[in-house]
């Protein structure tokens, strides 16, 4: 058995998750590994789910907050600084269940916090629970991907997270929208200062190493990774480029649809919109303005276009190319519907 603890000193939130899956991919199936990173402010959604369903896009993009697609499945997170990243990858192994890869790493996490004084037991398969109050609170969310002959197991511990900007950021807007994706189950949560003070992301991480070496009965040298040496390994660059791109992001939404409705100075509008892959499908528009014409013809500039505000702006150009009647009248349709997205 080859035992490997790896950390990572880049809070790119990017380049940890490809490198997470280059070691994945890359290690021995004999390995047992341990990968710590943080992350700058992130929402981190799963492989199946809708980004616009699960958080408030217009806020996210407003303070600059990086949206970022797993390759595994699971829930919608918010990290920052104050969250610590971890995953255990390890070989198949024949008899063992991923319930029982489940239970082996929450004991190697539960030892960890129980050496920093934090009482932790786990809730469910993916998550690690206190009690604060009589009550429990969620401290750890976790997903699980496995391939053939290998699997990781991957999650979140909240240290000092910023729970103003994770309620504000995770909470989308209320427009009526019928998401096929797979939404994220809301659930209380508590940082761990509030009940150990003194904890931080070095004093875990060291708990955790520590835990993980006991576990195996083994001790290795931790290997840190830094973003230098992370962007000259090529495969890492490429997964890094993938994650980025808005096609992973956002082209791999599941259908969903939209209903939205207003009325301006010359009419009313009600639009129903179906997207695939970020893209206009299908958009349908009633209105009862007397310039019915030019305004259905809206759906058809805005079909295949991204759903976007630039796919938006691109549709009313191509709109305004065929000297409409009322430009202005299309130009504030337009810039409403861009707003609304």
């Amino acid at each position: 058995m080859e035992l490997r603890v790896l950390v990572a000193d880049t809070t790119d939130p990017y380049f940890n998750l490809a490198t997470e899956d280059w070691i994945f991919r890359d290690m021995s199936a004999n390995s047992k590994v341990l990968f710590l990173w943080r992350n700058d402010r992130s929402i981190i959604v799963g492989r199946g789910q809708n980004v616009w369903s699960e958080c408030d896009l217009k806020k996210v993009e407003q303070d600059e907050v990086n949206v970022v697609r797993r390759h595994s499945g699971g829930g919608a997170v918010y990290q920052d600084l104050g969250n610590t990243c971890f995953t255990f990858m390890s070989g198949r192994e024949p008899g063992l269940t991923t319930k029982d890869l489940y239970r082996r790493n929450n004991e190697i996490l539960i030892s960890a916090l129980k050496t920093l004084g934090v009482q932790a037991e786990a809730s469910g398969r993916n998550d690690l629970i206190v009690e604060r109050d009589g009550q429990p609170f969620k401290i750890s969310g976790s997903a699980f991907k496995e391939s053939k002959d290998r699997c990781f197991h991957h999650g979140t511990m909240l240290m000092d997270v910023d729970l103003t900007r994770l309620g504000t950021y995770l909470t989308p807007d209320s427009k009526k929208l019928q998401a096929k994706g797979i939404k994220s189950v809301k659930a209380r949560v508590l940082n761990l200062v509030d009940i150990a003070p003194r904890i931080g992301h070095e004093s875990f991480c060291s708990a955790l190493i520590d835990a993980f070496f006991e576990k195996y009965e083994t001790r290795v040298p931790v290997e840190h990774l830094d973003a230098s040496s992370l962007r000259a390994i090529e495969a890492i660059k490429a997964y890094h480029d993938q994650l980025r791109s808005w096609d992973w992001i956002f082209g791999k939404t599941p259908h969903f649809e939209l209903k939205l409705q207003d009325r301006f100075s010359w009419g009313g509008v009600e639009l129903h919109l179906d997207t695939e892959r970020g893209h206009f499908k299908n958009v349908k528009l009633y209105t009862d303005s007397l310039l019915v014409d030019m305004i259905t013809e809206v759906s058809s500039y805005l079909m295949g276009q991204p759903y976007t505000v630039e796919g938006v702006q691109l549709a009313l150009k191509r709109h305004l190319d065929h000297q409409p009647a009322e430009p202005e009248i299309l130009r504030e349709l337009y810039s409403w519907l861009g707003e609304q997205l």
